[in-house]
């Protein structure tokens, strides 16, 4: 299911900033000017918020977070995610499934157009999907089409299906339908067609742009809620109710206003100024506003931990990685954080992913390799004598944002004062800068994470796999692997459960893949009559669809 192929430049991941990034671009607000004036009188419809930057507004192409939530809110494919994060219809109006659960046909609005006025069809899906997994037009989130039949054929080298896209299982029979082939069972693909990378592109127009498609607002058309206007990258964006959407009567909102902010301090002055209405709060605000109404705490699907590169020879020693995990204090992170994230001893997040019967996937293993300094100082001095060093210097690649960079600091200065002869240099690097350096593996540790592009487990564990895309850490095990490969088909529920679980324990207690950090939380305050913003656990991030102001 997974392509053997290395890609160029990312994302997703990382969009995360943290907690301000995280926390402003899924929360939404109503301006303060724009709320209760005159006695409670009803202003317009008009919404200020904080936001992570755009990298991207091509669905195929790098985009992080902040990109995915713009993107859902500017576009929109098949199905949607709703008020409560579960599939629903989009521009396809019903869909149907063969009874081996392996074909689905989609039954496309005929109601819905691009905002230049031509009809969104079957064929710009069609166009999309197969543009994504070509060779020369790739999408670095093309692995996410594997479900698809001979979608991993056609991004392996050597496979006689290589780089043949027509080939992909998905075919509009007429403007209005579309039919996609399934090369097994997969129960979360409503969710996967919710996400970028499987909405649609009207290729008479994405061609006439040529390379300069969506790298402004004159070079796009939208099909989703809104519009993008007045986009100054780096800086802001505001997103305009667009008439032509085909459920336009239910979209209230007729303005939102997103600011790129990184300092926190900057952010609240503006929300008590009342040009936000919402805004994250770092750990050194919450005492101070934990009081307040307008204050609330809530935990995501997102897993921050230390990726640890196995190209350098001193972190491809499993005992050197097994005594960096062990040896600095996760339960320290809380006062640092104070935002309701949890020190996380996992890679799959708790109150996710359930089985059949209600079960969260944590209930078999709660976590692995608990804090321990004097099983880290075996280790390290076990893989010191194998390495025939006595000491060492890691670079450890951080975000640039306020709390990342205490953080990072808070675990330089538990591992050098637990483990003698380790030297730790931070380098603090912008988001995008970042993410460049970790999609080149040009790093020693990193300050990372994954947020899911849908509620299944796999969508964590499967960065494990040695030919996925985003295994920027070059792990590789062939049993992980295998364990990964056979939950794509197994079609026993509760084996495929199984295998996942044994998997991520052989990732982490046997093999300390990576140094589980946190599940991230977020504290944020926002003004009272900001009403009906969804913020989704896995996917996109939020939809401001429904958002209004009472």
């Amino acid at each position: 299911m997974l392509r053997k192929k290395a890609w160029s430049l990312l994302v997703l991941l990382m969009a995360f900033m943290i907690v301000l990034a995280a926390c402003s671009s899924s929360s939404s607000g109503g301006n303060s000017k724009n709320g209760k004036e005159n006695g409670g009188s009803k202003k317009e419809q008009v919404l200020n918020l904080a936001a992570n930057d755009i990298a991207t507004l091509n669905s195929l192409g790098s985009y992080e977070a902040g990109s995915a939530v713009v993107m859902s809110n500017i576009f929109e494919g098949l199905y949607r995610l709703d008020e409560e994060s579960k599939p629903i219809e989009g521009i396809a109006e019903s869909h149907d499934v063969s009874d081996d659960q392996k074909k689905y046909t989609f039954h496309l609005r005929k109601d819905a157009k691009w905002s230049n006025g031509t009809p969104v069809t079957a064929h710009d899906f069609e166009y999309a999907w197969k543009k994504a997994v070509g060779a020369k037009t790739l999408s670095p989130f093309s692995y996410l089409m594997g479900p698809i039949k001979n979608a991993s054929a056609i991004q392996t080298a050597n496979d006689p299906l290589y780089n043949k896209p027509d080939e992909l299982g998905v075919k509009a029979t007429d403007d209005y339908t579309l039919e996609v082939e399934l090369d097994n069972p997969t129960p979360y693909f409503l969710s996967l067609v919710t996400i970028p990378v499987y909405y649609p592109q009207n290729k008479e127009f994405v061609e006439a742009q040529g390379d300069q498609y969506a790298l402004d607002t004159d070079k796009m058309i939208y099909n989703g809620p809104f519009i993008l206007d007045n986009w100054k990258q780096g800086a802001s964006w505001t997103y305009k109710k667009n008439n032509d959407y085909w459920d336009a009567k239910n979209v209230k909102l007729k303005t939102i206003n997103a600011t790129v902010l990184k300092e926190t301090s900057t952010a609240v002055n503006m929300y008590e100024a009342g040009q936000l209405d919402t805004v994250g709060l770092t750990a050194e605000f919450v005492d101070q506003y934990k009081s307040s109404d307008e204050f609330s705490t809530f935990l995501d699907s997102t897993i921050y931990f230390i990726r640890m590169n196995q190209k350098n020879k001193n972190l491809a020693n499993v005992n050197i990685r097994k005594a960096i995990d062990f040896g600095w204090d996760k339960q320290g992170l809380k006062k640092i954080l104070n935002n309701g994230s949890v020190p996380a001893g996992y890679v799959v997040p708790k109150e996710f992913a359930f089985d059949e019967e209600g079960n969260d996937f944590r209930s078999k293993y709660e976590g692995f390799n608990q804090t321990d300094v004097d099983q880290a100082v075996k280790y390290w001095n076990k893989g010191l004598k194998e390495l025939d060093v006595d000491k060492m210097t890691l670079e450890f690649l951080s975000y640039d944002a306020e709390t990342t960079k205490t953080i990072a600091q808070y675990v330089k200065n538990q591992l050098e004062k637990n483990l003698p002869g380790l030297t730790i240099k931070i380098n603090q690097q912008p988001s995008k800068q970042k993410l460049d350096l970790e999609t080149k593996q040009a790093y020693d540790l990193t300050y990372s994470g994954w947020a899911p592009d849908y509620q299944d487990a796999i969508s964590f564990v499967e960065i494990f796999h040695s030919a996925n895309p985003y295994n920027w850490m070059n792990f590789s095990n062939p049993k992980v692997d295998a364990l990964i490969d056979s939950s794509y088909s197994e079609a026993d529920t509760k084996k495929r459960w199984n295998n996942l679980q044994e998997a991520e324990k052989i990732i982490l207690e046997d093999l300390a893949g990576v140094s589980p950090m946190f599940q991230n939380g977020a504290a944020l305050l926002q003004k009272p009559y900001v009403k009906g913003i969804a913020r989704h656990p896995y996917g996109t991030g939020a939809s401001y669809k429904w958002a209004y102001i009472e």
